[in-house]
C-alpha cells in the first residue's frame, strides 16, 4: 500500500517537473531558467519529506491530505485571504456570491457550545413553522449536532426534501421536532426601513450578484414616499465585503463623476480605474454612513468611496482594513484557489490595506443600555492583527506608519441584540434603540434645520 502511494506521489512530482522543464524550453529568458531550477530543487526535497513521513510518521497518512496540506500551506503563507479551496468551501463561497440557496432559512451561530438561531429567515419554511430566535438545535435527521458546519451541511439540501430538526426551547419541558421541506433561500444582502418620515435607513450586510438590483428597489420606495426623502442612513456594520463589482455599482448610485476605486496589481491586467457615471435620479440628500471594525473589504471601497467625495459623513468605530482584492480560479476536482491579485486605493489614492477607515465621527457606543467603550477600538480582530497581513503598499514603496506585530486574537463574540437587528426582521423599534443609528439620525435632522436657517 505504501509503495502505491509513494509511486502515486512520484508520479504527480514528474509531471510537475516535467512542466517546469517545457515552460524553459519554450523560449523563456535565462533568469526564468535559473528560477525553475530551484523550484525543482525544492520539489526534490518536498518528494523526500512526503516519503520519510510516509515511511516513518506514527500514523498512516494519506498522500492526498498531505499534498491539499502542503498547498494550503503555500497559499496561506503569503497573507490571510488567499487560500486553496476544498470543494465544500469552495460551494460555499459559491453561495455566498450567488445570493441563494436551498435549505430551511435560519440564521445560525454558536452559542454556548450549542448551535443556536439569531433568526428566522422571514417567509422561508423555518419562520412559517415556528422556529424562534434563541432556539437550541440539538439534532438533524435525529443525528445530534454539535459543530456549526456539520448543522449547515444537514440542513440544507435540495429543493422539495425533507428534514427533520429537534430543538430546545427555552420554557419547554421537553425538545419540539420539526419536518420541514427545504425550499430556496434568497440571501438578503438588503433591508430597508423608514427610521421616521423623510428619514430612510439601508442595511447592507454583504455583496453579492444581487445586492445593486436591491438596493435601487429600496431607493425606490424610500425616494416615493411622502413627505420626500431628506436624508439617508447608510449600514455597513458587520459588512464582511462581497463582490468588487458589486460595491462599485453601488458606489455608483451616489456619485455622479469622478474615480470610484483604483486598483493595482504586479500584472497589468490587474492595474484599472474605475469611474462613476450620471445617474437618471438625482440624489441630493445627505447621507451618513455607518462602520465599524466588521466593516471590511467592498464596504470599506463604498464607504471610503463616499467619503472622499464628501458624498457621505462616516460615523462610528475603525474599519477592518482589508484593502486588498482575491480572484478566485476554478481548479480540477471542484477545488478552487481564491488568490490576491491586487491593493486598492480610494479616489484620492488612500490604502486603507491594515489601517482601515476612520470615521469622521467616532462614535463607539452601540446601544444605549451598554457601557462605552474606553477607546476607539471596538475588541474585535482587525487586517492589522492578521498573521501575514500585506503591508499597505507594494514592498520598496514609501510606507506608512503600521503596526505589523502579530497580536493576541482579541475577536469578541456579538450580543445576541447586535446578531437579531443584524439577521432579524427590522423594525423601527429596533432602529431606535440602535444608539449609532439614532445619532445619524440626529445629524440628519440637524442639517435639514441648519439648510433651512435664514438670516
Amino acid at each position: 500500500m505504501t509503495g502505491k502511494k509513494n509511486r502515486h506521489i512520484k508520479l504527480w512530482l514528474a509531471v510537475v517537473i516535467s512542466v517546469f522543464f517545457w515552460t524553459i524550453g519554450t523560449g523563456f529568458n535565462r533568469q526564468l531558467a535559473a528560477d525553475s531550477e530551484e523550484t525543482f530543487k525544492g520539489l526534490k526535497l518536498f518528494s523526500e519529506v512526503i516519503e520519510l513521513v510516509q515511511k516513518n510518521y506514527v500514523d498512516e497518512v494519506e498522500s492526498e491530505e498531505l499534498i491539499e496540506k502542503t498547498i494550503q500551506g503555500m497559499v496561506r503563507s503569503l497573507d490571510p485571504h488567499s487560500a486553496l479551496l476544498p470543494p465544500e468551501a469552495f460551494e460555499d463561497l459559491s453561495i455566498d456570491t450567488k445570493g441563494k440557496f436551498t435549505g430551511i432559512g435560519i440564521h445560525i451561530t454558536m452559542r454556548d457550545g450549542f448551535v443556536t438561531v439569531i433568526s428566522p429567515i422571514e417567509g422561508t419554511p423555518a419562520y412559517k413553522a415556528g422556529i424562534k430566535a434563541l432556539d437550541k438545535i440539538i439534532k438533524v435527521d435525529d443525528q445530534p449536532i454539535s459543530e456549526l458546519r456539520e448543522a449547515v451541511n444537514m440542513m440544507r439540501g435540495p429543493k422539495g426534501s425533507k428534514v427533520k430538526v429537534t430543538i430546545v426551547r427555552e420554557g419547554e419541558s421537553a425538545p419540539l421536532e420539526y419536518n420541514l421541506v427545504r425550499d430556496v433561500i434568497p440571501i438578503e444582502s438588503v433591508r430597508a426601513s423608514l427610521i421616521k418620515p423623510g428619514y430612510g435607513y439601508i442595511r447592507i450586510t454583504n455583496f453579492n450578484s444581487g445586492t445593486t438590483e436591491d438596493v435601487k428597489k429600496a431607493l425606490q420606495k424610500l425616494e416615493s414616499d411622502s413627505p420626500a426623502l431628506k436624508g439617508l442612513v447608510l449600514d455597513f456594520r458587520d459588512n464582511g465585503g462581497g463582490l468588487l463589482d458589486q460595491a462599485i455599482r453601488v458606489s455608483d448610485l451616489f456619485l455622479e463623476e469622478g474615480l470610484i476605486l483604483t486598483i493595482k496589481g504586479r500584472l497589468k491586467r490587474n492595474t484599472k480605474e474605475f469611474s462613476a457615471h450620471p445617474n437618471s435620479v438625482a440624489r441630493n440628500y445627505p447621507i451618513v454612513a455607518l462602520i465599524n471594525g466588521g466593516s471590511a473589504s467592498a464596504s470599506e471601497i463604498v464607504v471610503g468611496a463616499l467619503q472622499d467625495h464628501k458624498r457621505a459623513l462616516v460615523l462610528g468605530t475603525t474599519s477592518f482594513g482589508k484593502g486588498s482584492v482575491q480572484t478566485v480560479e476554478t481548479l480540477r476536482d471542484g477545488y478552487g484557489l481564491k488568490l490576491t491579485i491586487a491593493r486598492y486605493f480610494t479616489p484620492k489614492g488612500r490604502s486603507i490595506q491594515a489601517k482601515g477607515i476612520e470615521p469622521d465621527i467616532l462614535v463607539t457606543k452601540r446601544f444605549a443600555d451598554k457601557e462605552d467603550p474606553a477607546s476607539s477600538d471596538d475588541g474585535r480582530l482587525k487586517e492589522k492583527d492578521l498573521k501575514n497581513h500585506l503591508e499597505a503598499l507594494p514592498p520598496g514603496s514609501k510606507r506608512n506608519d503600521i503596526n505589523s506585530e502579530g497580536k493576541q486574537d482579541k475577536r469578541k463574540s456579538p450580543t445576541q441584540k447586535e446578531l437579531e437587528l443584524q439577521h432579524g426582521p427590522l423594525t423601527p423599534d429596533k432602529l431606535q434603540s440602535d444608539y449609532q443609528v439614532m445619532r445619524a439620525l440626529e445629524i440628519l435632522i440637524s442639517y435639514d434645520v441648519f439648510k433651512n436657517l435664514k438670516g
